[in-house]
C-alpha cells in the first residue's frame, strides 16, 4: 500500500474555465501548486484564448515504476479529481511527469466514472481527440517568441550558439526549432549532469535516449564519442544540473524546472556573451537571477509568456474537441506561431506603455493582469 497527496488549485475562471497542468514530481505541495496555479492565470491571459488559470498535482514519482503502477496511482488519482472537473468548469493537462500516457490513464478512468466521452483533459492521445503539435508546442512556441523579440531588435537566431537546460519535450523540441532556424545548440542536460556537444546536439540521438529508451542524458556520449559529459558539481542531490550556464552561448533556453538559474549562473552567461534568455520552464530564473539579465539590458522574455505555447495549443485542443473536428500539423502550427508573436507584441506594447521599454517582465505582469482584473470587475468583482 502507498500513499500520495494529490492538489488541484483552481485559481481564477474569469476569463474561462480553470486550465493547467497535473504534476507528478515528489516536491509537489499546496504551496507550489498555489503559486503555479497563480502565474498560470496570467499566461492563460496573455495566450489570447478563452481560458482561466488553475494548476494539480501529486507527490508521486513515476520513476521507477512499472506502467501498472503508473495506471494505478492515475486512476486513484482522478477518482478523486473527476467530479471537479469538466469541459467547460476545468480541463486539466499534462506537467513535469505527466505525460500522454499518463493523461491516457486518467481519461479512461474519467469516462468510465462518468460515462462521457468530452474535452476534459488535454495532451490526449492523438486517437482519441489529441491534437497535432501538443508535444511540440511549449518548445516550439518558445523559439516563435524569442524570435520574434530578436527580429524586432534587428537580431535573429541564425547562425548563434544556444544553451537548453533539460531534456524532456520542452527541451528537446525547443532545441528542434532552434535548430530549423539555423542556430547551433551545444548543451543540454537532466538532474545529473550535462552534454557538450561542438559540433550541435544530434536531436535524434537525443530522442532515442530520452523519449524512447527513458534514460539518462549521459548515454549521449556513447552514440556520440566527440561529446564531452559532465556530471553536476552540486554537493548536494539537486533536481537540475546548474554547470550548464557556464557554457558560452548567445542564447540562453531555460526548459528544465523552476529555480534552475541563480544570480551566479546569470552573471556567469552575461560574462560569457549572451545577450538573450527565454524562459521555456516554468519559472526556471529566480528573482535575483532575472534583476541580473535586466540590469545588463539582456532580452529577457520571462515563462508566463515565453512558454504559453503548450497551454495554447491545450486551448486549440479543447476547440477541436468542440467541434469534432482535427486540424493538420501545418494549420495548428500556424496557429500557434501567431499566438506567440502576439504575446511578444502585447507585453513589448504595456512594456512600452508603462515606460519600461524592453522590460518584458513588467510587460507580462502588466498585459496579463489588466485582462483578468478587467473582466473580474466587467462581472461585478469588488
Amino acid at each position: 500500500m502507498q500513499v500520495n497527496k494529490g492538489y488541484r488549485v483552481q485559481y481564477n475562471s474569469a476569463i474561462g474555465p480553470y486550465k493547467g497542468g497535473i504534476r507528478f514530481h515528489p516536491t509537489v505541495n499546496l504551496s507550489v501548486m498555489k503559486f503555479l496555479g497563480f502565474e498560470q492565470t496570467f499566461k492563460n491571459s496573455l495566450s489570447g484564448m478563452p481560458i482561466g488559470g488553475g494548476k494539480g498535482g501529486a507527490d508521486f514519482d513515476p520513476k521507477g515504476k512499472s506502467d501498472r503502477e503508473v495506471m494505478a496511482f492515475c486512476q486513484s488519482f482522478m477518482t478523486e479529481l473527476f467530479r471537479h472537473i469538466g469541459p467547460d468548469t476545468d480541463v486539466p493537462a499534462g506537467d513535469i511527469g505527466v505525460g500522454a500516457r499518463e493523461v491516457g490513464y486518467m481519461y479512461g478512468q474519467y469516462k468510465r466514472l462518468t460515462n462521457r466521452f468530452e474535452g476534459v483533459l488535454t495532451g490526449k492521445g492523438l486517437t482519441y481527440g489529441g491534437s497535432l503539435v501538443r508535444t511540440e508546442a511549449t518548445g516550439y512556441g518558445l523559439v516563435y517568441l524569442v524570435n520574434e523579440m530578436l527580429r524586432q531588435h534587428g537580431k535573429s537566431l541564425e547562425g548563434k550558439t544556444i544553451v537548453v537546460s533539460g531534456s524532456g519535450n520542452v527541451a528537446i523540441f525547443a532545441a528542434e526549432k532552434a535548430q530549423q532556424s539555423g542556430a547551433k545548440v551545444v548543451a543540454m542536460s537532466d538532474s545529473e549532469g550535462f552534454i557538450f556537444d561542438d559540433a550541435g546536439i544530434k536531436l535524434d540521438v537525443i530522442k532515442k535516449i530520452k523519449l524512447e529508451e527513458r534514460k539518462r542524458i549521459s548515454e549521449y556520449v556513447n552514440a556520440v564519442p566527440k561529446a564531452v559529459y559532465q556530471k553536476g558539481s552540486g554537493t548536494v542531490p539537486s533536481l537540475f544540473c546548474r554547470d550548464i550556464w557556464k557554457i558560452k552561448c548567445d542564447v540562453a533556453l531555460p526548459c528544465a524546472i523552476q529555480n534552475e538559474l541563480d544570480a551566479d549562473d546569470a552573471k556567469a552567461l552575461v560574462k560569457n556573451g549572451c545577450f538573450a534568455v527565454g524562459e521555456g520552464a516554468n519559472m526556471p530564473s529566480t528573482l535575483e537571477a532575472t534583476e541580473v539579465f535586466l540590469q545588463n539590458k539582456i532580452l529577457f522574455a520571462p515563462g508566463k509568456a515565453a512558454n504559453a505555447g503548450g497551454v495554447s495549443t491545450s486551448a486549440l485542443e479543447m476547440s477541436q474537441n468542440s467541434m469534432r473536428m482535427s486540424w493538420t500539423f501545418e494549420e495548428v502550427d500556424q496557429k500557434l506561431k501567431g499566438i506567440m508573436v502576439n504575446i511578444y507584441n502585447s507585453i513589448s506594447g504595456a512594456a512600452k506603455e508603462a515606460g519600461l521599454e524592453d522590460n518584458f517582465v513588467a510587460g507580462a505582469n502588466i498585459a496579463g493582469f489588466k485582462k483578468v482584473a478587467t473582466a473580474m470587475m466587467q462581472q461585478g468583482a469588488v
